[in-house]
């Protein structure tokens, strides 16, 4: 089978390493925000040109501390889209604020910029806009509908470490940016972990009071918190792991360009944006058919992974009915999420391996124009 992503590769690539890191930190004696966090949290802030970082437990965590830390609850509403990984609502609606859906761009899938001021309220206090896929959003327009209306920006570039947008790493753009080192993303470690960035000394203060249980000080407590620290463990990997992202979202990025090269003259596969810097780092390569489900299977038959992102677009959840939304409130999220799959994309995938999907797909079309 021919994997959707490889992290045993990743991991067994750097095998070396990863123990040389797990025996240095059991050595410490230190598991817990000792000097490998710490270590990171710079090394992160110097790679990304950015103030202050401050690791935390998980993605989802970083957005619900960012969240809290600008002081977002209840009868407050956030834009955001639709099209996304549950998590991006799912901290909104932690904090007691309200999501409030933008449907998506058709062409990068993100947050369409030019629908988001249709939606600002005088109880709106923040855009989240997601880098889906890997993709950038459209920062320049997002921060102007933002600065014209005195709303705060977090970026959720979980899918998206080491892109860029203009020259600007993509999560130091807004007021606060998110991360997720979850194993399967761009920049990951061997569980979760996660990381909020802000040039905001208050703001990173706040998150790293929150992240302890709401202390600064041993057994004093401020304020109601979490327990969301990265631990030393999972630090050491990332901190080595910091060291190859930019070759390792090189490699995607050239791989893009070979999917890009073969199957541009399928006539029924539309494909993803390849732009010509880093605006998009492909953490995900999804493509579109009418006959996506179909294609899924045929692809799994062939032993060859694939996955739909997403299968049900957050306005249609359950979860969410109580916000009223209804079957044609966002078609272009809608209709995306019955024709998006996404093809296997890693670093480590091999030409070879590159090739068998490639053809699995001539094959397809060609046997259906037949």
């Amino acid at each position: 089978m021919i994997s959707l992503v490889h992290v045993d590769r990743q991991f067994q690539s750097m095998k070396k390493e990863i123990l040389e890191c797990v025996e240095k930190v059991l050595d410490s004696g230190q598991y817990i925000l000792g000097e490998q966090g710490e270590l990171f949290e710079k090394e992160a802030s110097d790679y990304l040109n950015n103030s202050f970082t401050v690791n935390v437990a998980n993605g989802t965590d970083a957005l619900v501390l960012a969240l809290r830390a600008l002081d977002i609850g209840v009868g407050d509403e956030i834009i955001t889209t639709p099209f996304t990984f549950f998590a991006t609502a799912e901290a909104i609606s932690r904090v007691r604020a309200t999501p409030v859906f933008v449907d998506i761009d058709p062409i990068t899938f993100n947050i369409n910029e030019n629908e988001i001021e249709k939606k600002v309220t005088n109880r709106t206090k923040a855009i989240i806009p997601v880098h889906l896929f890997g993709q950038a959003c459209n920062m320049d327009q997002i921060k102007k509908i933002a600065d014209n209306h005195n709303l705060y920006i977090v970026e959720d570039a979980c899918q998206a470490f080491g892109g860029e947008w203009k020259g600007a790493k993509l999560g130091t753009i807004g007021d606060i940016g998110c991360f997720s080192f979850f194993p399967t993303k761009n920049l990951s470690t061997i569980g979760d972990g996660g990381l909020v960035v802000t040039k905001h000394h208050d703001i990173a203060e706040r998150i790293k009071k929150l992240r302890h249980h709401g202390s600064r000080v041993k057994y004093m407590h401020d304020e109601v918190g979490y327990n969301s620290r990265l631990d030393e463990l999972h630090a050491s990997i990332l901190r080595v792991c910091l060291t190859k992202i930019d070759r390792w979202n090189e490699e995607r990025y050239q791989k893009a360009l070979i999917y890009k090269k073969h199957l541009s003259d399928l006539s029924a596969f539309i494909l993803p944006p390849t732009p010509s810097n880093k605006e998009h780092v492909y953490h995900l390569y999804c493509v579109e058919h009418h006959d996506r489900d179909k294609i899924v299977q045929y692809l799994s038959n062939k032993n060859i992974a694939s996955g739909i992102y997403y299968p049900e677009p957050l306005h249609l959840q359950n979860v969410y009915q109580h916000l009223g939304y209804s079957v044609g409130d966002f078609p272009t999220s809608e209709e995306k999420s019955k024709s998006l799959f996404a093809l296997p994309m890693h670093p480590f995938l091999t030409e070879e391996e590159q090739m068998r999907v490639i053809d699995a797909l001539k094959e397809y079309e060609q046997r259906n124009i037949e």
